[in-house]
């Protein structure tokens, strides 16, 4: 006797919850005042601890301060640390608007951050899977849980716009 067909697979349950899109939303306003009032790559960042209240945000800037360190994640990151005065960051949680870079990777791994949200993965230089695979590594004594895609494209349609009109290409609506 034929048994009936399996039910289709349900979809996977999302990595995401409420919380999570709301600090997302206010890493992409942080992104979007870095490009309005400084001229910045957009890209923000919010780090959140392990109760769900917010430690510290950024933004980039790089070109304001004349600082190729100070990315959106790294700002986020030193504050924390001079808030906490430590530089241990336990079981916090970063949201950030494009997937960090070898860089931040490794910073966030030294700080023992235990999750990333990004929105926007990063072709070029990726350290969370993208190109690289920095944070996942099991050659480091800690691993970040990595959540990437929440609100990727609205992330990633502000990044290319920033970068055509910097290069002065038209930005198709």
């Amino acid at each position: 006797m034929a048994s009936a067909p399996d039910a289709a697979e349900p979809a996977p349950a999302s990595p995401f919850d409420a919380a999570d899109a709301r600090w997302m939303r206010h890493a992409l306003d942080l992104a979007a005042r870095a490009e309005a009032q400084f001229d910045e790559i957009p890209v923000g960042a919010v780090l959140v601890g392990a109760d769900g209240a917010l430690l510290a945000e950024g933004h980039n800037r790089t070109i304001g301060d004349h600082d190729p360190t100070a990315h959106a994640e790294i700002v986020a990151l030193r504050a924390a640390g001079q808030a906490l005065h430590n530089y241990r960051l336990v079981g916090t949680t970063l949201y950030v608007t494009l997937e960090p870079c070898a860089m931040c990777a490794m910073a966030l791994v030294h700080a023992r951050v235990a999750r990333v949200v990004y929105a926007a993965p990063d072709p070029k230089t990726g350290a969370a899977g993208s190109v690289f695979d920095l944070l996942g590594s099991p050659r480091h004594n800690h691993r970040i849980r990595i959540d990437a895609g929440l609100l990727g494209d609205e992330a990633g349609a502000r990044l290319t716009a920033y970068f055509r009109r910097k290069r002065g290409k038209s930005v198709a609506p």
